[in-house]
């Protein structure tokens, strides 16, 4: 796999670098892994980065984009944080990705059985985490009751919770809703399956 230039990064449209993460998360799934040499990689992006994604995804230590999508150094900005929620920080850091750094996909990704998502369902209030996951509360207000134990209501406010993020990048930033409407960069969400590793992807209708 070759490292990523300024010269390819362009050549990449937003429905392209959807699709290399598909393929990827296919390898992935199968334990394919493309070939790199990653001390080259390190070696090749020393004077800058080009990378083609910029991934919201969970802290947790299941969930690693750049493994889930079989992707290389200098490929994907990787945000993460607990529930994969939003914030001003990471907005600003979607718009240095996309805007000034070239990303061409902002992928906001849940996964099944989150701790963060499950912790707002049963009312966890400790220390500042009450602070992060008051952010998620409202969608879990927002979704229907699942029949089934553990984890089924957890799963579909988590799913929920990815749309009501996308949503949001595209309301609260001024320069990711221009891009986006332009069509200079899409936002696609997606839910992993900690189960079967495969994401299954769901577009937003109006943002890509």
């Amino acid at each position: 796999m070759r490292t990523l230039t300024k010269e390819l990064q362009d050549k990449i449209t937003p429905n392209l670098a959807l699709n290399i993460l598909k393929d990827g998360n296919l390898r992935f799934v199968n334990n394919l892994k493309a070939s790199r040499n990653l001390l080259q990689q390190v070696n090749e992006t020393k004077e800058g980065q080009h990378p083609f994604a910029v991934i919201l995804s969970c802290i947790d230590s299941r969930t690693s984009a750049e493994l889930v999508f079989d992707q290389g150094l200098g490929d994907i900005f990787s945000i993460r944080i607990a529930g994969n929620i939003l914030n001003e920080d990471i907005l600003g850091s979607m718009e240095f990705a996309c805007k000034v750094a070239g990303a061409k996909i902002i992928v906001v990704l849940g996964h099944t059985r989150c701790g963060a998502i499950k912790g707002a369902c049963d009312h966890v209030e400790m220390g500042h985490l009450t602070g992060l996951l008051s952010k998620i509360r409202p969608v879990m207000d927002r979704t229907p009751e699942v029949e089934g134990n553990g984890y089924a209501f957890a799963d579909a406010v988590a799913a929920n919770n990815v749309h009501h993020v996308m949503d949001d990048i595209a309301t609260r930033s001024i320069i990711l809703g221009k891009m986006i409407e332009s069509h200079e960069i899409a936002i696609v969400g997606g839910m992993y399956n900690i189960e079967t590793g495969v994401v299954d992807f769901y577009e937003h209708p109006h943002l890509i």
